[in-house]
């Protein structure tokens, strides 16, 4: 279940740091280049990444004897 929740995280805080980074101008050619919205969606997505690595870490220390 650790190795899924972090795969998870890592997948989601990458796609969130793209959206992120298009939503700032910094990745051009899409829809969302320049776009607030997707600002907030990838730090969003950021922010659950990080909270999936932290439960992931938790469980980890749980199942150690």
């Amino acid at each position: 279940m650790r190795v899924i929740l972090f795969t998870a995280g890592a997948i989601l805080g990458l796609a969130g740091t793209i959206f992120l980074l298009q939503g700032l101008g910094f990745i051009a050619g899409s829809f969302m280049t320049s776009q607030t919205r997707w600002v907030y969606i990838g730090a969003g997505m950021d922010v659950i990444a990080v909270l999936l690595w932290i439960i992931a870490a938790r469980n980890r220390r749980k199942s150690m004897p």
